[in-house]
């Protein structure tokens, strides 16, 4: 899905931002991240720029890196705690002490050729407990009763809820603590998970049932594996950081 005017899909991005930006603590762990894809520098500058919410606001100061196929947007040159890397964010390994605290991707994810290989490949630049963020846009719709489908040039995957979760799961990422979000007529899928302390599993023999048993997926997924084995979309209910409760069988 492209955003049509310059701006918007920042716009689009502050809905999960502005959430997590009501999370002090939260905001305050945050020494660095990463933003994979960041396009015009938008959200990097968001992060850069980002204050406490006290009367007086201070600073966070988190250390900021971008990483883009473009060559580095004049927009984030002024920022002294932003750094950026030229790239595809699939190939580049972009060396942090510690790793990342924060990963950050939002409408990019759908563009990455070997998602399972990414996704595995930004386990392992995150630091301990870190945490990774992906809204991507879902290219199969119900139009008039009817199921419409789309890709965009350099889109090669649809994505669902379940099948964001088998990927983040395989990889290596806590889907059992994590929040995700996808609401009637809204064409996006937004995921927010954390580094485990699994590595990324080998997805040729990697079962349902094993990423049950290492605890990787939401509550929901493991009673709707357990009764059919395998995950159905409708028996998902999930959280998002809102602190609501998102059951996909109303959707």
């Amino acid at each position: 899905m492209k955003f049509v005017h310059p701006g918007d899909s920042h716009s689009h991005s502050l809905q999960v931002l502005n959430a997590l930006y009501e999370y002090d603590d939260f905001m305050a762990s945050v020494g660095s991240m990463i933003d994979l894809g960041s396009g015009p520098g938008d959200d990097l500058i968001w992060w850069a720029t980002a204050t406490t919410r006290d009367e007086d606001p201070e600073p966070l100061n988190i250390r900021c890196y971008g990483i883009d196929q473009a060559p580095a947007p004049s927009a984030i040159k002024p920022y002294l705690n932003i750094a950026y890397q030229q790239g595809s964010f699939e190939e580049t390994i972009v060396p942090h002490p510690g790793g990342f605290d924060v990963l950050w991707c939002h409408d990019a994810f759908q563009y990455a050729v070997n998602p399972l290989k990414t996704l595995s490949q930004w386990w392992h630049m995150t630091s301990k407990g870190g945490m990774l963020a992906i809204s991507v846009p879902q290219t199969l719709l119900t139009q008039r009763g009817q199921l419409a489908y789309y890709l965009d040039s350099h889109s090669y995957y649809h994505y669902t809820m379940v099948s964001l979760i088998h990927m983040l799961a395989t990889a290596g990422w806590d889907c059992r603590a994590g929040f995700f979000q996808q609401r009637s007529a809204d064409p996006w899928i937004h995921a927010i998970v954390y580094k485990s302390s699994h590595a990324p599993q080998d997805p040729k023999t990697t079962t349902w049932y094993h990423l049950s048993e290492l605890a990787l997926l939401p509550e929901s997924a493991d009673r709707s594996i357990h009764a059919h084995g395998y995950l159905r979309q409708q028996d998902l209910i999930l959280p998002w950081v809102d602190k609501s409760l998102a059951s996909l069988a109303q959707l």
